[in-house]
């Protein structure tokens, strides 16, 4: 292969070569499993789900397709006789920022999982050309810089040219009725975009089930060629700018239209394409929903439901009653959020102007939807369910009115969408409403980035915990074997040496494998509340500061989180650790006892080296605001210990590991929401009345912190004078509480080991195989591998 690209033999090429001639090799290698695949989809006219998301967050994909494929030790042991470490090309790797978070990480979660259960389930989303950003702190500060993954090209996908679709924007529409009784849509002015996708397969674990990913490309039609020479630069830079950055800056009427355009790209592409598909096997459009499902997840992708409407009434002459109930069966809704912020709403002259046609089947769907209820319920119960209110279209209430299922991704949020957020739509349609716990994929976070506690659980329960993750549960047999235990601790601590050493090198900062690994990874987010573990690591600091002999085990604090790049009070707080970090990490008068990591550019790669070597996972978002997190059940998997609110899937893991497994702290979801009732909570007085948490918060604005005079006296107002949304003060004696015990529980070794094994022990549920399989059966009614329904019993 590296004859065939690039006229060299081995010991002429490098790393990249190496890494482009390997993944053509594995690419090829899986094409005819990729190709029969679809063949046996068609053939069989299987229903295939689609899963449409704004993000897919992949992570580098060689080792995880090896993986799969059940090839990495062969290619592994080949490689080393050629001379060559697999370690070191998988580095060359782009790793895709194609995601923000937990939403994106989910989605490739779940393609991964459909492929190994053998669900016959695709991914459909952008393929943006710079991803999220690439951050850099320049003196403690965010800067956001483009991240060019595809500069030196993606070796795992293919451009299908000749699948290409149309998508219009713009314009004016008017209806024309026809002899036979049709309305016949008349466009005028529209500005055409060609959607070109780009396929990537998706391999199972151990089957030849290869699914896609479908990512689309804005480009410029070619018939627009033929305009002058800087009307066709001008207008294919504007037509490119749809697929080439995620979440442009939204602080802007530009950047939001921008946003909407990114929308209805890839939801109109898509749909296109699978109606296409679909229209190949000779089926009529009347038994769409039998062969179709379409997922919506979160709200980005909640133009789907117009646009089949307008695909079935314009395009195939449905009347609108058929188009509707075909529609409302094909849909299915995931919800992510709580925040009222993130439930999206678009104003109505932007959407009537961008998608003219598109306004007038929601509008019409929100006349209908208004029309039917009247008979049933009050008009206060319709007003705030309606799709357009207040001058804006709101895309949950689009995504709920035309779907068959809406569904939570924790018990804890499930139950708050019921009872708080979504009451009203509760009492509306109950048998819609449904529970399912998001996962995660063992395969990447635990085969891949723990390879040593992999072969560790292979030696004591065997293998068939790979494929059927609730296996870890024969684990618990080994809690008190302390030959097991100290097995477990001597992996824990290599990893954590590696992990150091990865530190040293690229941040200059020396860290002690025998310290507590104290780690938050995640988005940067007020809810999130890393001011909450930066409080009490200040606290600590100041504790040392007056009596350095305090007994303190030492910790290194390990954040990973990037904010928005509008958000700026997340971007105050990114600024604020990083001055800690400062002041911490040059004080050799405490004697190394703390020391603080804030890991630049956090990603999914970044995440395969820090979870591994992590002893306590850090869940402290106020109990209410987090979906489930996935990142909890990452670092459970691989033996932290988890800190927590009882908050998203910290109630579901505290219930499998035991309340003595898992540190809990602070209010609940229901303390919380009395709060907000009665109106008592004064941060003001906490600060007042509490010397200890006055004295760390003096520390923001008295000087302490050096180089930090603004964001700190931002971030002391918010929490003590402007009300302290997210309850910060409220939750800190507790935390600190909570901290103390993880002190004294490390110390005892076995103790904790026993902690970390159960936590791993109790990760069964939480695969992502598990979560998709529930999808399958009880919404999208799409098959699975035979021996898979196992898991659902």
């Amino acid at each position: 292969m590296l004859t065939e690209l690039y006229s060299m033999d081995v010991a002429q090429s490098e790393d990249t070569e190496q890494y482009f001639a390997l993944g053509n090799l594995v690419r090829s290698y899986c094409a005819k499993n990729w190709s029969s695949t679809n063949r046996l989809y068609m053939k069989k006219e299987k229903k295939q789900a689609y899963y449409f998301s704004m993000e897919f967050l992949l992570g580098r994909m060689l080792k995880s397709n090896l993986l799969n494929l059940g090839i990495l030790e062969t290619v592994r042991g080949g490689l080393k006789e050629l001379g060559i470490d697999l370690e070191k090309i998988v580095q060359i790797e782009a790793d895709p920022g194609l995601g923000n978070g937990g939403l994106g990480r989910l989605a490739a979660c779940f393609i991964d999982s459909m492929a190994t259960c053998e669900i016959p389930g695709h991914g459909n989303g952008i393929r943006f050309k710079y991803g999220l950003f690439k951050q850099k702190f320049v003196n403690g500060y965010q800067v956001e810089l483009p991240e060019n993954w595809l500069q030196n090209g993606n070796v795992w996908e293919t451009r299908r040219m000749n699948m290409a679709v149309t998508v219009s924007f713009y314009g004016k529409v008017w209806l024309e009725e026809t002899v036979n009784g049709y309305m016949l849509p008349h466009y005028e002015n529209t500005e055409r975009v060609l959607a070109v996708p780009y396929d990537t397969p998706i391999i199972g674990y151990g089957n030849n089930t290869v699914n896609t990913l479908r990512l689309w490309s804005a480009e410029l039609p070619a018939q627009d060629e033929a305009m002058d020479y800087w009307s066709y630069i001008q207008r294919r830079n504007r037509i490119e700018s749809i697929s080439e950055v995620l979440y442009p800056d939204d602080s802007n009427y530009e950047g939001r239209l921008l946003r909407l355009k990114q929308e209805y790209f890839f939801v109109s592409a898509g749909i296109q394409s699978i109606i296409r598909h679909y229209k190949k096997m000779g089926l009529s459009i009347n038994h769409l929903a039998e062969k179709v499902a379409i997922h919506i997840n979160d709200t980005h992708p909640a133009l789907c439901i117009p646009e089949l409407m307008r695909l079935l009434l314009d395009e195939e002459h449905l009347d609108w009653e058929h188009a509707w109930n075909i529609t409302i069966n094909v849909m299915s809704y995931t919800n992510h959020t709580i925040m009222s912020e993130a439930l999206e709403k678009w104003p109505i002259d932007m959407i009537s102007s961008l998608l003219p046609r598109v306004y007038q089947i929601i509008s019409e769907i929100d006349r209908r939807y208004v029309e039917k209820m009247a008979a049933l319920h009050s008009t206060g119960k319709i007003e705030r369910t309606r799709i357009i209110e207040g001058g804006h279209v709101k895309m949950a209430h689009l995504a709920i009115i035309g779907s068959h299922s809406i569904n939570g991704v924790a018990k804890l949020h499930t139950a708050i969408l019921k009872e708080k957020v979504l009451h009203d739509f509760f009492l509306i349609y109950p048998s819609r409403f449904n529970n399912k716990t998001n996962g995660i994929t063992q395969r990447r976070w635990l085969m891949l980035a723990n390879e040593p506690l992999r072969e560790l659980i292979n030696e004591k329960i065997g293998n068939d915990w790979e494929k059927t993750l609730t296996e870890l549960k024969m684990l618990k047999a080994f809690r008190n074997d302390e030959e097991t235990l100290k097995e477990l601790a001597e992996i824990k601590r290599i990893n954590k040496a590696h992990f150091a050493e990865y530190v040293l090198d690229a941040l200059k900062i020396e860290v002690d494998p025998d310290a507590i690994f104290d780690v938050q990874i995640k988005r940067l987010h007020a809810y999130k509340r890393q001011l909450l573990n930066l409080l009490h690591i200040l606290k600590l600091y100041l504790d040392l500061k007056e009596d350095p002999k305090t007994d303190i085990h030492p910790r290194v604090f390990i954040f990973g989180a990037k904010a928005a790049p509008s958000y700026t009070y997340a971007k105050e707080i990114i600024k604020l650790i990083n001055s800690v970090a400062e002041l911490i990490n040059h004080d050799a008068s405490i004697n190394n006892k703390l020391k603080i990591v804030f890991i630049e550019n956090y990603g999914v790669s970044l995440a395969e080296k820090i979870i591994p070597a992590a002893d306590v996972s850090e869940q402290i978002s106020l109990a209410s605001k987090e979906a489930s997190g996935t990142s909890n059940m990452k670092l459970m998997l691989n033996g932290a210990v988890t800190l927590a609110t009882l908050d998203g899937a910290n109630v579901e893991i505290r219930d499998r590991v035991g309340s003595e497994n898992i540190i809990i702290f602070g209010l609940t979801d229901k303390e919380v929401y009395q709060y907000y009732q009665d109106g008592s909570y004064h941060s003001h007085d906490y600060y007042e009345n509490n010397p200890v948490l006055q004295r760390v918060l003096n520390t923001l604005i008295d000087g302490t912190i050096p180089d930090a005079e603004t964001e700190g006296r931002d971030i002391f107002n918010s929490l003590v004078n402007y009300g302290d949304e997210y309850f910060v003060l409220r939750d800190f004696d507790e935390y600190v509480a909570a901290q103390k015990k993880i002190d004294k529980l490390y110390r005892d070794p076995l103790t904790w080991q026993r902690m970390a094994l159960i936590n791993i022990a109790g990760a069964g549920v939480f695969s992502s195989d598990y979560t998709v399989l529930q999808y399958a059966n009880d919404i999208w009614d799409v098959a699975y591998r035979p021996d898979a329904g196992e898991l659902l019993n």
